[in-house]
């Protein structure tokens, strides 16, 4: 007898069921995300609700092993400072970001570096030739790597667990789908079900899963937000196609922190990781350049410098233009309305236009010092010494504040040769000596200078310096 089937309707953004459309979800409040799919009438979700096939107790607390998780190495040092030390065996990790971004190319390089390290890696969305003119393009050793180009989870599931590898990889968790439910691949419905068949595959045999993952065109991972409640990692793409740098943050971690970031440089070998970002993106050209500052920023635990570039001139139109590339449009537009009423300083009359070096998005508010320097400087036609470095948040009354973790970035700017930096006279102080110098544990000394608002600083940094 044909099961009977019902249409349900699903919220794109945190998967709640509904009998029926509604135009604002009744579970997150977002609006026009309800879409319909078809499901067996007999609930499709509880035929694998127990699929593990044994049943458990409470377990005391004080009982349970308290030892840390095994770990494999990537053998990639970027790749396993950000998971915390490598993949845990078991886990269930998500790589998501935009197309052409390098999801798959960094998954493919995964399996080609790991000597040893038996892999699937299943393809849903390439045949199996075009995964194998990616390997030659990239290298290494693909002795181990197993490429399974299939799309129907219980087939994956199956051959899973016939080879028990060491590391799986899907690419991707849009593409395959499973017979469990009638809607198609990349619904709500088939992105949570084959999550979770994924899930207790890693759980029950111990092999760890790494899912390739796609955003939506508003930035947000594809699909349920429960598909990012399942699994224990969530790993995010972010970069400019058209650059050379990616940026692989990780926003969800259950086995280590979310405070790391990894650096990718995209060559035609692949992805290059980036060990030192700070020695690419600091400036690369010779004295007497005007527009130009060096700023400490910090993303999570890391810190590294990054050159910011202005560019002021007199208005060719009636509005001046303001633009911003790597940088908050309007974050710029509140710092040159600080310089105009708290400094004086006349730049409603001409367009300013700022670029972060390297092509990266910088939300450091620590990078509001180095912003208005390097306007200041472009107007002015002043260079700043190559060997200064800025590092403060600029306040609407033109005070500069204190930023978090100072000497992390302290010890950053010394350690790449930097004679001076400018930092907030409030808050927390490093240690200095008698001489205004900081840090015998540096390897290079450097100036500390502080300055508590903004008519200070251009009194000190373009005044004396003439």
């Amino acid at each position: 007898m044909a099961q009977k089937t019902k249409s349900v309707w699903f919220c794109t953004s945190c998967g709640n069921e509904s009998a029926k459309w509604m135009g604002r979800c009744p579970s997150c409040g977002e609006w026009n995300t309800m879409v319909e799919e078809k499901v067996a009438a007999s609930g499709g979700r509880n035929r694998t609700d127990n699929a593990a096939g044994h049943s458990s107790r409470p377990v005391p607390l004080s009982e349970i092993d308290s030892a840390e998780e095994s770990r494999k190495s990537l053998y990639s040092a970027e790749m396993d400072r950000l998971l915390g030390g490598g993949i845990v065996e078991g886990s269930l990790v998500l790589v998501a970001g935009e197309p052409g971004i390098g999801k798959s190319t960094l998954s493919l390089q995964i399996p080609l570096r790991c000597k040893g390290l038996e892999t699937l890696y299943v393809t849903g969305e390439e045949s199996v030739k075009q995964v194998k003119l990616r390997a030659a393009r990239l290298g290494g050793d693909g002795s181990g790597c197993m490429i399974f180009s299939e799309t129907l989870m219980e087939n994956i599931v199956a051959e899973a667990r016939r080879m028990m590898p060491g590391l799986m990889i899907v690419d991707s968790i849009q593409t395959v789908y499973t017979q469990t439910m009638e809607s198609s691949p990349g619904s709500v419905s088939q992105i949570r079900e084959c999550a979770s068949m994924l899930l207790r595959l890693a759980k029950e045999t111990g092999i760890p899963v790494i899912l390739i993952g796609h955003i939506t065109k508003e930035g947000s991972i594809a699909g349920p937000k429960v598909l990012e409640h399942i699994v224990d990692v969530v790993l995010q793409f972010e970069g400019d196609n058209t650059g050379a740098y990616r940026l692989l943050r990780s926003i969800k971690n259950r086995f280590g922190s979310t405070s790391e970031m990894a650096v990718f440089e995209m060559t035609g070998a692949g992805l290059r990781e980036v060990s030192n970002p700070s020695e690419m993106l600091i400036p690369m050209h010779g004295q007497g350049l005007g527009g130009i500052a060096v700023s400490a920023i910090l993303d999570g635990t890391r810190s590294f410098l990054i050159e910011v570039q202005a560019l002021v001139s007199s208005a060719a139109y009636g509005t001046p233009q303001r633009s911003a590339t790597g940088f908050d449009a309007r974050r710029l537009n509140m710092l040159l309305a600080v310089l105009e009423k708290r400094a004086g300083f006349r730049l409603g009359v001409k367009d300013v236009f700022l670029n972060m070096a390297g092509g990266l998005r910088v939300t450091d508010t620590a990078c509001d010092l180095a912003v208005i320097c390097a306007v200041l400087s472009s107007n002015f036609d002043f260079p700043i010494p190559s060997d200064v470095c800025f590092a403060g948040e600029v306040g609407l009354s033109g005070e500069i504040r204190p930023v978090s973790q100072v000497e992390r970035r302290i010890a950053e700017a010394a350690r790449l040769g930097f004679r001076t930096i400018y930092i907030s006279s409030f808050g927390n102080m490093p240690p200095v000596d008698d001489t205004g110098k900081s840090g015998s544990r540096h390897d290079r000394e450097i100036g500390i200078v502080r300055v508590p608002d903004v008519p200070s600083l251009c009194r000190i940094l373009f005044k004396e310096n003439r």
